[in-house]
């Protein structure tokens, strides 16, 4: 973290992308002085088998549209083209090798997710393959217990910090950055809930414009069966 380029690397099935989603992604780039962050929604989630998800297509077209407005905002289809299931391991590693020394790496991910890591595939090796961030989300508590002792020590506790701590730019090494610089409370489920049930003030509330006209357009969410 010593002047090289800073990609941040945001994954999930987007199911779809909410105004959360764009609000976690521009704070950190703001807060970690990322250069270019990349939405990488996934062909299916290991995490999400029992749940059928959305086209791909459109799931990707939903994240083009909430973007489009923010040039440090973009949208790769890696995971979507890739016909096996593809793990975030395998996803990290393949960016680390295609940019090299030219960049470090961030993967940013919810508290709910941390909450789940040691059941990641390979998720000791996916902690120390890039830097992480890790936001706080209402509800979940960041418990570093979960991890062993060596991770731990690569825990770096920015809540309550809005500005990056100088120190940090020039730490050497792959950290795990715990930030509350914005609070996740918006979810996907509560969108399709809202499609359900035909409250569009709610439904409008949760999304970006496009996203919310694109979902119209094409009926999406209609037969969700979210309780």
């Amino acid at each position: 973290m010593h002047g090289r380029k800073r990609i941040g690397i945001y994954g999930g099935t987007f199911d779809p992308v909410h105004s959360g989603h764009i609000e976690v992604a521009k704070t950190v780039c703001e807060l970690f002085e990322i250069d270019e962050l990349l939405f990488v929604p996934a062909r299916v989630s290991p995490h999400k088998v029992t749940r059928p998800v959305s086209p791909a297509i459109h799931r990707y077209a939903m994240l083009v549209l909430a973007t489009q407005e923010d040039p440090q905002l973009h949208v790769t289809t890696f995971e979507l083209e890739n016909q096996d299931r593809q793990y975030t391991v395998d996803t990290l590693a393949h960016f680390k090798s295609e940019f090299g020394n030219s960049a470090d790496l961030f993967f940013v991910m919810g508290a709910d997710s941390w909450s789940e890591i040691t059941t990641w595939h390979e998720w000791e090796r996916l902690l120390a393959l890039v830097n992480h961030i890790v936001v706080t989300r209402p509800g979940y508590d960041i418990n570093s217990d979960l991890v062993n002792s060596a991770v731990r020590e690569r825990i770096v506790d920015l809540r309550g910090y809005r500005q990056l701590p100088r120190v940090l730019t020039e730490v050497a090494g792959e950290k795990i950055f715990v930030t509350d610089a914005v609070m996740l409370e918006n979810s996907a489920s509560e969108i399709r809930r809202a499609l359900r049930d035909d409250d569009w003030n709610q439904f409008t509330r949760l999304v970006p414009p496009p996203v919310a006209d694109y979902i119209r357009k094409y009926e999406l969410y209609r037969e969700s069966n979210e309780a």
